[in-house]
């Protein structure tokens, strides 16, 4: 298996590679998965000035008049913020339209589908601690993938992990916090800031993003309902460092406390 690197959305994006026979296209597999992150980044990164959606924020661009991109990804995150009572929005404090939430997401979501169209046998995507995984081995016992949980106070540990192996040869987890990237998520205003870090295993990228995000955001009573609502599995690190975990969690992972 050969694994690549590369920088983007501020975090590193790890990928590993499992061609037909050995002379499969490596660097055409890493090129089509950093095209597709650079492109969403160009038009939905706050922190490229030029991008559309710094354009939107400053006033010089409609988001009715922006790119497909732009109004895809305000559309989906939108419909997440309704099925979530607006525990996951699109919206700072401020007002400003912020797609992070989702756009790494649909960046790995997209990825993976280049990946699966160049008939690789296994892949592997992990961009800054959210993994998504696929190919055609991976439905297997043989093919699932060892992901390890960080410890939020502690980089250099882990605290669980997950086998993904998913139906369709895909499943994905994601992790979402203030270990990584500092604080960044907005809690609601009847909420308790209650966990310092929440994984999220799901059938896709999207779906494990958004509601990391969401319980994060929402507390106790999202975790209790989404858990309830969405086919998840979920890894809550409480401020105070003990753990909760859904039924499905694995509790036995060796080296971790889980």
């Amino acid at each position: 298996m050969i694994a690549r690197a590369f920088g983007a959305m501020g975090t590193v994006v790890s990928l590993r590679l499992d061609g037909a026979s050995d002379s499969f296209d490596a660097d055409a597999a890493t090129a089509a998965v950093a095209d597709a992150f650079a492109r969403w980044e160009q038009s939905c990164s706050l922190y490229d000035t030029g991008s559309e959606l710094s354009r939107i924020g400053r006033g010089e661009l409609a988001l009715l008049d922006a790119g497909d991109d732009v109004r895809g990804a305000y559309e989906i995150a939108s419909a997440w913020r309704s099925r979530t009572g607006g525990a996951f929005t699109p919206h700072r404090g401020d007002g400003l339209i912020d797609l992070n939430g989702v756009v790494k997401a649909l960046a790995i979501a997209e990825s993976g589908s280049a990946l699966d169209r160049l008939g690789l046998l296994r892949w592997g995507i992990d961009a800054g601690g959210d993994v998504l995984v696929g190919g055609g081995a991976v439905g297997t016992a043989a093919g699932a993938w060892r992901v390890g949980i960080v410890d939020p106070a502690d980089r250099g540990e882990l605290i669980a992990a997950i086998d993904l192996a998913g139906s369709h040869g895909r499943m994905a987890v994601a992790t979402s916090g203030s270990a990584e990237r500092g604080d960044h998520i907005w809690t609601q205003p009847d909420a308790s800031p209650i966990f310092a870090q929440v994984s999220v295993a799901a059938g896709d990228i999207l779906t494990a993003d958004v509601l990391a995000t969401a319980i994060v955001a929402g507390g106790r009573t999202a975790l209790e309902e989404f858990t309830e609502r969405f086919p998840i599995d979920v890894l809550a690190v409480l401020v105070d460092g003990s753990l909760m975990a859904t039924p499905g969690w694995p509790r036995e992972p060796a080296g971790c406390r889980a």
